[in-house]
Formats: C-alpha cells, structure tokens, sequence
C-alpha cells in the first residue's frame, strides 16, 4: 500500500474526457491499480476541447469542491498532454497553488508544438468554420464549453513560448514531467503521419509531443519500450490496455505516487 498525504487529480488531454461513454477510463487500467494500492483519485472534470483557461476554470471547481465537501488539504496532479499547461494555469494564473502540492506532467507540449505554428497561418475564417463543427459534435458527446479554435492554437510553439512567459512556477509547488517516444513511425497507426511530420519539424516524439517540449520541472526521463516500437501519445496513459515489452504502465503510474510519498507528498 501507498500512503501518500494527499489524493491524485488526474487531468486528461485534448479531445477526450475522463471517461469515454460514461465506463472507459482515459487512464485504461491506472486508476484501478492506484485504487488496488490504497491510493485515493479523483478526476478534472475537464472538457475534451475546452480552452486552457476554461479547463482550468474547471480543475479549480473541481478542487475546491473536495475542500468542501472531503475536506482536503491539497492535491497531488497528475496530468497527461494539454491538462499539463491547463493545471500549470490553475496553479499560476488563478492562484491554487496552496492546494497543490505537486505536478507531474506525462507528454504535455510545454514548450509546444513547432509543427502547429503552420495551423496559425490557416485563414482565420476558415479555422472557425471547421471549429464550429468539432465544437457541436463535442459539445452533443458532454462537453459544457468546446472552443477548439483557441484550444488547438495554445499548442504552438508560439502560444506556448508567451504562456511560459506569462505564468511561471509557484515556488510551493513539485514539478517534474515525463516525455514519451515512439521509436518509428508505424509505432502506432494512429500516428503514422504526424510522428513522420514532427519529427522533421520538431524532432523526436511520441506522434503528438515533441521530447523536448514535454521537458519541465525536474525531467524524469523519456518513456518507451525496450523493443523497436516505443510508446506513443495515447499509449503512455495506458488507452491500449495492452503489455509493452519491458514497460508496465500500472507499474510506472504506481512507481510515480511511490516517489511522491518518499517525497512527503
């Protein structure tokens, strides 16, 4: 058992939510396997395609709520993609980092995505119009404000870069990360082309996160496989619920809350 001081928060990425039809966990078999282990979670609540601050706006509800009503002191985070720069906002921009005592980021895009700089170039008319199609369809799927304009643009190097600029570290708060890698691209065939892609723009990656952007905090290492595939962006949360060779991912999320117990957290 793990006797951890404060809970988990996890924080799901973009385009889904906690659980998917309302019983497939975004986090596969982990949440499961934390509860097996005596450690209590609870989830963001946050939108499939919500903006980074209205995500936020969601996390800090969220938390407060569990101050209230389960009388919490803090959280422990731990958030995979774009819930990462959307609990950094929480911690920085709306002041919650009295409720938070760390932040562990799996494959978020802190430092962004060079390969979505060219998104920004697409005529802006045009932009909103496909926006406002994914917007309808997430918002009949649950989402309570889908702004997918502004919420795939934060993940430009170019958003990404005034974000860091803008909303800096609490000085109260554990930050570490984790990149994932996938090691070629028919690694994943949901990320054939895009790892291709970013990897000539960006760099190595995990089809969606570049390794080097995902870097905050204290770097905590590259996740993959011992084998020729590596993981990728949907991979690394366990959405597969499948074995990896040398890589068990209710192991590694359990190993994670293990150091933030060792820690006093």
């Amino acid at each position: 058992m793990v006797s951890l001081k404060y809970p988990i928060l996890l924080v799901h990425g973009a385009g889904f939510r906690d659980k998917t039809l309302g019983f497939i966990d975004y986090w596969g078999r982990i949440p499961k396997y934390f509860s097996k282990n005596g450690i209590t979670i609870y989830y963001g609540g946050t939108d499939s395609w919500g903006s980074v601050e209205g995500n936020a706006e969601i996390i800090r509800e969220t938390i407060l709520a569990l101050i209230r009503e389960e009388g919490l002191e803090k959280v422990n985070i731990i958030a995979h993609s774009r819930g990462g720069l959307e609990s950094r906002y929480l911690i920085s921009a709306l002041g919650m980092d009295y409720a938070v005592a760390s932040l562990t980021t799996i494959s978020t895009p802190h430092h962004g995505v060079k390969a979505m700089n060219r998104a920004l170039k697409i005529p802006t008319g045009l932009y909103k119009f496909a926006s406002f199609f994914v917007n309808t369809w997430n918002k009949i799927q649950g989402d309570k404000n889908p702004d997918f304009f502004t919420s795939s643009r934060q993940l430009s190097e170019i958003s990404c870069t005034e974000f860091n600029k803008n909303y800096p570290d609490s000085d109260t708060v554990y930050y570490q990360s984790y990149a994932s890698q996938m090691k070629y691209f028919f690694s994943d065939p949901s990320f054939i082309f895009l790892n291709a892609y970013l990897k000539f723009t960006d760099g190595e990656n995990d089809g969606l996160c570049p390794v080097e952007s995902a870097k905050w905090g204290e770097f905590r290492g590259i996740i993959t496989t011992r084998g020729a595939f590596g993981i990728s962006h949907s991979g690394v949360i366990d959405l597969y619920r499948i074995k990896y060779k040398g890589m068990d991912f209710r192991e590694l999320y359990l190993d994670i809350a293990k150091d933030l117990a060792a820690r006093g957290l």
